[in-house]
């Protein structure tokens, strides 16, 4: 094999990797703009999970981003404190809301 076509070869998936977008920067909310109140939610415990229901504890938390917590899940511990969180089991039944 020629050694210019293994060169473009080696540098080929390296090009696939490239992004000609800038990198976005994940900044927090100023204190007290987009802050997320779980008290607020409580009521949807219990509820089945669904896009609806998401977007309704979203909306009602006063969060900027909802995260599902399926069963068995991990989660990254990083506190957001414009996210709310929404736990489910196995039927889907919401279990916990929380904010982080």
């Amino acid at each position: 094999m020629d050694v210019r076509l293994l060169a473009i070869a080696a540098a080929l998936p390296l090009a696939a990797c490239m992004s000609s977008e800038a990198p976005v920067e994940s900044t927090p909310p100023p204190p007290g703009e987009m802050t997320c109140n779980a008290d607020a939610v409580q009521s949807h415990v219990g509820h089945r999970a669904s896009a609806e229901m998401g977007a309704a504890i979203l909306r009602e938390s006063g969060a900027r981003t909802l995260r599902w917590a399926p069963p068995r899940s991990a989660m990254t511990m990083d506190y957001r404190q414009d996210r709310v969180n929404v736990m489910y089991d196995d039927a889907y039944k919401i279990t916990q809301v929380t904010c982080g």
